[in-house]
């Protein structure tokens, strides 16, 4: 990649700022100074890298999986095109480079759009997600998409069987990459099976969740970049959010020159017509990382005519080695740091963790790391994870958050979302790059409940005996003034308000098999909050009968039926007689 950086910026007269910060940045990596992310690989010393949200040593969203290496044209792509400029006039292009195929544009935007709604705080652009794509898969090979957007043909990355990659065993039984020994980078934005298991995202609405489709991936890249509360307009957050994506400072450097790039002009271009780039980062490899060292673009000088070599001469014998002097002063220790001094987790009062099914807890987890002698430690990185078999989920839809601790040693997790399996979920708190005991945090999800339940309408619900009543009975349930949806409920024919105890005579229900049954268990509220019943009917018993509905939460309604024959028509009066 350096020799390639080194024909690209040779090409033109001048090298523009950005191709001088994409140098800049790869000379820092290889510097003596460079720091060492968490997983061990270097990275830039002022851009450390998160850890990958599984936990796990893979490398980021990709398992560090190659990507391509070109760059872009040093002139700009300006002007940036209009949508239209009137019948008849051509839209400007310019640089070639500059055209996304139209489907993986409308992708990046609409991700960027959903996320500036979701989580407006990260600021994530469209022009970041089309950098990484461009880097990933060359916008899914040129836009090869259908029209829903999932690509022709699979875009698969190399095993990653620890040969010069990544040591990841398969994770999704082949599912998406085919491969049930190791797992292999998917589709557009590259995503490792075991990373979009919790990161997947539905972005074209269709129900599902497909790293292959562009609408999806571009998502849950968005997602991916903005999970740390991230603000990608800070330029530290940013280059943090990009090391975490794929941890390399070449690859850092190669994403921000396209961002910066398509931040200067873009223009649609037809599916299927985009160009796929030639350079990939494991160009040379043999089975083991190649280290590449940047070349420095230099004024060229006028080429000489090399002189003919010298006959070599017989190397002497070596003397005695010089003996040397010890130093006097020894070495100093590098100073702990932050996350070198903490000796546990404690808890920084959280309250109880309750929540309805489908609602956000109201509380959030609070953690504190302390030093064995229970003082503060701040700039720590705490790694929240929850487990167990749940649907439980942060706000942002992770099942992982890492959170920094500030200057009172204090990490606050995000929101919790309750999903719709109840009973208790387990969240638990972590010191990244220490081994120090894990502190569980237990939370409570209950069943969605209704506390109140009334009538939609007043119509009074009458019958002929045999017959069956006109209208059916809809109720809706609210919970604290707001819709209750999806809350359970039991409808019964009772024998009296007093007595609860299923009627044996009167109106009731039909079962699938057209049978009376006079309780009905297993109803539920529509998203509206609504409970519509089906069609009561009466056997041959008149009078008044009660149906009462309960919710789950208790919430209670009685309903009054009545069965009654039908008004005889008056019969003639006899005639007077005369």
């Amino acid at each position: 990649m350096a020799a390639h950086i080194g024909r690209r910026l040779r090409k033109g007269a001048a090298t523009t700022a950005v191709a001088a910060a994409a140098v800049a940045a790869l000379s820092a990596s290889q510097a003596p100074g460079a720091a060492v992310g968490d997983h061990g690989r270097t990275s830039a010393a002022d851009a450390q890298p998160a850890p990958d949200a599984g936990g796990s040593d893979q490398g980021g969203a990709t398992g560090n999986s190659p990507y391509y290496t070109d760059l872009p044209p040093l002139n700009s792509p300006n002007p940036a095109p209009s949508a239209s400029a009137g019948a008849g006039t051509p839209v400007a292009q310019g640089a070639a480079e500059a055209g996304i195929p139209a489907t993986v544009l409308d992708a990046y935007k609409k991700a960027e759009a959903e996320l500036a709604a979701s989580k407006p705080g990260c600021n994530l652009p469209w022009q970041l997600l089309a950098a990484i794509g461009k880097v990933e898969s060359g916008h899914a090979r040129g836009g090869r998409v259908g029209a829903d957007g999932t690509t022709t043909s699979r875009i698969l990355g190399p095993q990653l069987d620890g040969d010069g990659f990544a040591l990841i065993k398969d994770t999704d039984n082949g599912r998406y990459d085919g491969n049930s020994s190791y797992d292999q980078a998917v589709g557009p934005m590259q995503f490792i099976p075991s990373t979009w298991a919790w990161a997947g995202r539905d972005g074209n609405g269709d129900g599902l969740k497909d790293p292959n489709n562009v609408y999806d991936a571009a998502l849950a890249a968005g997602h991916y970049l903005c999970r740390y509360d991230w603000d990608l307009s800070a330029q530290g957050d940013l280059d943090r959010a990009i090391l975490s994506y794929n941890n390399s400072s070449e690859y850092l450097a190669t994403v921000l020159s396209w961002l910066e790039y398509y931040r200067k002009g873009t223009h649609e271009i037809p599916d299927g017509t985009g160009g796929v780039p030639s350079g990939r980062s494991d160009d040379g490899r043999t089975g083991s990382v190649v280290p590449r060292t940047p070349v420095l673009p230099t004024t060229p000088s006028t080429p000489t005519t090399p002189s003919r070599p010298s006959t070599p001469s017989t190397p002497s014998k070596p003397s005695t080695p010089p003996t040397t002097t010890p130093p006097t002063t020894p070495p100093t220790t590098p100073p702990p740091t932050p996350t070198d001094t903490v000796d546990h987790l404690a808890d920084a009062g959280t309250a109880k963790l309750t929540a309805r099914a489908g609602d956000a807890f109201t509380k959030r987890i609070s953690t504190r790391a302390e030093t064995e002698a229970g003082k503060a430690v701040g700039k720590v990185r705490i790694r929240y994870t929850i487990t167990g078999d749940t649907d439980t989920v942060f706000t942002g839809g992770e099942s992982v958050a890492t959170v920094t601790t500030d200057a009172s040693g204090v990490a606050v997790a995000p929101a919790l979302k309750a999903g719709e399996k109840t009973g208790e979920v387990v969240v638990r708190a972590t010191v990244v790059g220490r081994t120090v005991t894990g502190l569980d945090y237990h939370a409570t999800v209950t069943e969605r409940t209704a506390d109140a339940l009334v009538r939609t309408g007043d119509t009074a619900l009458t019958c002929v005996p045999g017959g069956g009543f006109a209208d059916r009975v809809e109720l809706r349930a609210t919970y604290k003034g707001a819709v209750a949806d999806r809350v359970g409920a039991t409808a019964t024919l009772v024998t009296s308000a007093d007595d609860a105890t299923e009627t044996t005579a009167g109106p009731y229900f039909k079962d699938a098999d057209g049978k009376p049954v006079r309780t009905l268990t297993g109803l539920a509220t529509d998203a509206k909050g609504v409970l519509l019943l089906p069609e009561l009917f009466a056997d041959d018993t008149e009078g008044t009968f009660l149906l009462r509905v309960t919710t789950a939460g208790g919430a209670t309604v009685t309903v009054e039926l009545k069965v009654a024959a039908a008004d005889a028509s008056p019969s003639p009066s006899a005639s007077p007689s005369a």
